[in-house]
C-alpha cells in the first residue's frame, strides 16, 4: 500500500544559500547531525557485531604458548635451561546454552534494526513537524503584521475624524487599545518564530533560513481510501514498534529456554600438543649416559560437564525468565492498543482537517465580506469603530485558522503513515513538490 500526500507536482528552485531551505535538504542535515538517529545507528551496528561475539563460543578455541626457563643452582650438575612450546585446541561439541544465546543475539539484532528504522521514521516526522512549525509561526507573524497595518490605518482615520469633529474620542481610544493589543501579539509572534527556528536547529545541528513555503495555490487534500479497520489491519502487520515488540517477546521466550539449558550437560573436545627442548642436561646417575633432551606430548580427550546442583540458581533464573516473558507479552499488547488508537485518531484528524479547511475557506470569504460591509456602515455612521475592529480581527483569525488547518492536514498524513509503518524519505520529496522557494518565510526582525 502506498499512501502519498496528494500534492500537485511542482519543480523546485534550489537555493544558492549556504544552508538548504527545502524540506528534503533540511532533512539531510538532520540525518547527518541528529544525535537520536546517530545513536540508533551505532546501537544497530553494535547489535549486529554482537552476533559475531556470541558465535565465537561455538567455534574452535586455539591457544599457543611458548616459554624459556633457565636454572642455576649450587649443584652444578642440576644446572640447565629449556624451551617449551604448546598448542591447545578446544571445541564445543554440545552446548545448548551457546546455541540459544546465538539465536537470542540474532533476534536482538533484528529488534534493534527495527528500532533503528522506527527512529528514522520518527526523525522524518520530527523534521517535518519542526519545519512546518516554523512556517506556521511565520504565517502567524505575517497575519499579525497585516492586522497591525490595518488597525494602524483605522486608528489614523479615526484620529482624523476626531480632529474634524465627526468621531468621538472613545472611537480613538478603542482603536488605540486595539492597536496596542496587536503590538503585543506581534512581540509574542516574533518570539514564537525565533523559538521554532531553535527547535529546528536542535534537530539539524545548524542554523537554517529562507525555508520554502507551502504553495497554497497547488495545495489539495484527499481522504484515506482505506477504512479505519483496514488501516488498523495494515498497521498490525507493518508498524515498526509492533515488529520490535514481537521480536522482544520471542527473545523473552528464548530466555526461558536459555535458563532451562542450565540443567543440561555440555560436551567438549580438548586436544593439545607440547614440545620441550632441554639444554645442558646432566648424565643419568644410574647409566651414566646423557639424559634425553627432547620431549613430545600429545593429548586428546572429551569432557562432559553435568551440572548437579547450583544452589537453586538455574531454577530461579528460569522463573525470572518466565516473568519477563509475561512483561514482554503485556508490553506488546499495550503497544498494539496504542497503535490501534493512534491509527483511528490520525485517520479522524485527516478527515477533520479536510472539513476544517473547507469551512475556514468559506469563513475567510465571509469575514472579508463582513469587513467590507462594516467599513461601509462605519463610513455612513451605521456601524462603530469597535465593529470595524472586531471585523478586522475576525478576518485575520479566520486566515490563521485556515493556515493552521493546512499544516495540521499535512502533519496528520505523516503521523498516519508513521503509525502504519510506511513512512519513508520519499514522503519528504512528495511534500517538497508542494513547496515553493520563490518566497521565504516571514522575517522575525
Amino acid at each position: 500500500m502506498k499512501n502519498t500526500l496528494k500534492f500537485m507536482p511542482l519543480a523546485l528552485l534550489i537555493s544558492g544559500n549556504v544552508y538548504a531551505d527545502s524540506l528534503s535538504e533540511v532533512y539531510n542535515l538532520a540525518k547527518q547531525n541528529d544525535p537520536q538517529l546517530l545513536q540508533a545507528a551505532a546501537q544497530r551496528d553494535s547489535a549486529f557485531e554482537a552476533i559475531n561475539s556470541t558465535r565465537s563460543d561455538l567455534l574452535p578455541q586455539i591457544d599457543l604458548t611458548a616459554g624459556y626457563n633457565y636454572q642455576d643452582t649450587d649443584r652444578h650438575e642440576a644446572d640447565g635451561s629449556n624451551t617449551d612450546v604448546s598448542l591447545g585446541l578446544y571445541q564445543s561439541i554440545y552446548d545448548r546454552s551457546s546455541w540459544v544465546a546465538l539465536s537470542i543475539s540474532e533476534k536482538n539484532a533484528r529488534q534493534v534494526d527495527a528500532s533503528y528504522a522506527a527512529t528514522q521514521q520518527a526523525v522524518i516526522y520530527q523534521v517535518t513537524e519542526a519545519y512546518f512549525n516554523v512556517l506556521r509561526a511565520s504565517d502567524d507573524l505575517e497575519f499579525v503584521r497585516a492586522e497591525k497595518a490595518a488597525v494602524a490605518k483605522q486608528l489614523h482615520q479615526t484620529e482624523q475624524m476626531f480632529e474634524v469633529g465627526t468621531a468621538p474620542i472613545t472611537d480613538v481610544q478603542d482603536a488605540k487599545a486595539q492597536y496596542d493589543s496587536v503590538l503585543a501579539q506581534e512581540i509574542q509572534a516574533v518570539n514564537n518564530l525565533e523559538n521554532q527556528y531553535e527547535e529546528l536547529r536542535a534537530i539539524t545541528g545548524q542554523q537554517v533560513s529562507d525555508l520554502s513555503v507551502l504553495d497554497i495555490e497547488r495545495f489539495s487534500t484527499s481522504m484515506p481510501y482505506l477504512s479505519a479497520t483496514e488501516l488498523v489491519q495494515q498497521a498490525s502487520k507493518e508498524n515498526l514498534q509492533l515488529l520490535a515488540g514481537r521480536i522482544q517477546k520471542d527473545i523473552a521466550k528464548e530466555q526461558i529456554t536459555l535458563a532451562d539449558a542450565g540443567h543440561l550437560p555440555t560436551i567438549s573436545l580438548t586436544s593439545g600438543y607440547s614440545y620441550q627442548k632441554n639444554y645442558d642436561m646432566p648424565n643419568d646417575p644410574v647409566t651414566g649416559q646423557k639424559m634425553d633432551d627432547d620431549e613430545n606430548l600429545f593429548n586428546l580427550g572429551i569432557s562432559i560437564d553435568l551440572p548437579v546442583y547450583s544452589g537453586g540458581r538455574v531454577t530461579s533464573e528460569g522463573k525470572q525468565a518466565e516473568f519477563q516473558y509475561i512483561v514482554a507479552s503485556q508490553e506488546l499488547e499495550e503497544t498494539f492498543r496504542d497503535v490501534q488508537k493512534n491509527v483511528r485518531a490520525y485517520n479522524n484528524n485527516i478527515r477533520s482537517s479536510i472539513g476544517s479547511i473547507d469551512a475556514y475557506k468559506q469563513s475567510v470569504v465571509s469575514a472579508k465580506s463582513a469587513l467590507t460591509a462594516t467599513e461601509q456602515g462605519f463610513a455612513v455612521g451605521t456601524r462603530t469603530i469597535v465593529d470595524v475592529l472586531d471585523s478586522t480581527q475576525n478576518l485575520y483569525q479566520a486566515e490563521k485558522n485556515l493556515s493552521d488547518a493546512r499544516y495540521q492536514y499535512i502533519l496528520s498524513q505523516i503521523q498516519l503513515k508513521q503509525v502504519l509503518g510506511t513512512l519513508s524519505e520519499q514522503d519528504i520529496f512528495d511534500i517538497d513538490s508542494g513547496l515553493i522557494t520563490t518566497a521565504g518565510v516571514q522575517d522575525a526582525d
